[in-house]
């Protein structure tokens, strides 16, 4: 007998069962939650993908700075100070003769490890351990649930600020430790709201009287609906992470001089009187941490209207 179902291009058959009521076994399996909207809608749209190229690119120029023979970040040209954009120096030169180009780019490693890693680190440890208790509740849940409560109470920048100080002196990696675990507990709590508006979905019901274990539940039929909330939160994430290092940057709690990061360069020209004479001191890392903040957010929307991501109660 023919299927007469009307269904949109491209969406499988199981899916348009399980939307309409009537298999919703047939969805197990699929990896997706069983709703044919998705398919239905337009791309990400092209704000989405510059937004992205805009990052990658970013990325790109962090990672390999040390191969696209950039000048020296702490090489001083008293012969150019607090010199304008030109061909020698695209961007300008500070009160000591370094070049700005050179100095964002280098110092922009900084942020993007602050920004990426403890969120990489969160969505690892607080979305594993969101997942299992959003989904088998219990004392794990009650326990991690406790815990990430604990931490939450405690002001972030405050946190990170008594915690430098007695674990001195300032690194890199003690920064993306102590981030990470001001990160963990955040996504914890939104991967953990996520997960229990999945769990008793009518695909992951039917997995589970199908006799699926618990692992695969996790991985095959939650974790797919789960990553798109977790992803978006993640970028919001990265882009206050930047920002609280630019904060600690002005209380000298960030990486010390004369290593350069966005927030101490910024700090730099502001403390030292020097925007009156020379703004593109701050001019060009305030300019890059906007940049990176709006596309992070701009992708972050998007990915969280594409998938039809839903706040649910914390």
């Amino acid at each position: 007998m023919p299927d007469d179902r009307v269904r949109s291009p491209g969406v499988p058959v199981e899916v348009v069962a399980a939307d309409t009521g009537t298999a919703g076994a047939l969805a197990f399996g699929t990896g997706l939650a069983p709703t044919g909207r998705r398919a239905r809608r337009g791309g990400l749209g092209p704000v989405f993908w510059v937004c992205m190229a805009w990052v990658l690119l970013m990325v790109f120029l962090a990672v390999f700075a040390s191969m696209l023979h950039l000048t020296s970040p702490t090489a001083q040209d008293y012969s150019a100070v607090n010199a304008g954009p030109g061909l020698h120096h695209l961007l300008g030169t500070d009160d000591l003769g370094r070049d700005l180009l050179s100095r964002v780019v280098y110092g922009s490693r900084v942020s993007l490890v602050i920004g990426f890693a403890p969120i990489g680190i969160g969505l690892v440890v607080g979305g594993g351990l969101g997942l299992l208790a959003g989904y088998r509740g219990g004392a794990v849940d009650t326990t991690v649930n406790a815990v990430a409560f604990v931490i939450l109470a405690y002001p972030a920048l405050l946190a990170v600020i008594v915690v430098e100080e007695f674990w001195k002196p300032t690194s890199l990696l003690k920064l993306t430790v102590i981030f990470a675990v001001i990160a963990t507990p955040l996504l914890f709590r939104v991967i953990r709201a996520t997960t229990l508006a999945f769990a008793s979905r009518e695909f992951v019901v039917a997995a589970r009287s199908m006799g699926a274990r618990t692992g695969r539940i996790l991985v095959r039929e939650l974790l797919p609906n789960i990553l798109p909330s977790a992803i978006s939160f993640g970028l919001i994430g990265v882009a206050t992470a930047i920002v609280l290092e630019g904060s600690l940057a002005f209380l000298g709690l960030s990486i010390a001089l004369p290593t350069p990061s966005l927030g101490n360069i910024i700090n730099e020209g502001a403390n030292n009187n020097l925007l009156a004479i020379n703004p593109y001191i701050a001019l060009w890392p305030a300019l890059y941490v906007f940049l990176m903040l709006t596309a992070l957010n701009l992708m972050a929307d998007r990915l969280r209207s594409y998938f039809d991501v839903r706040e649910a109660r914390l």
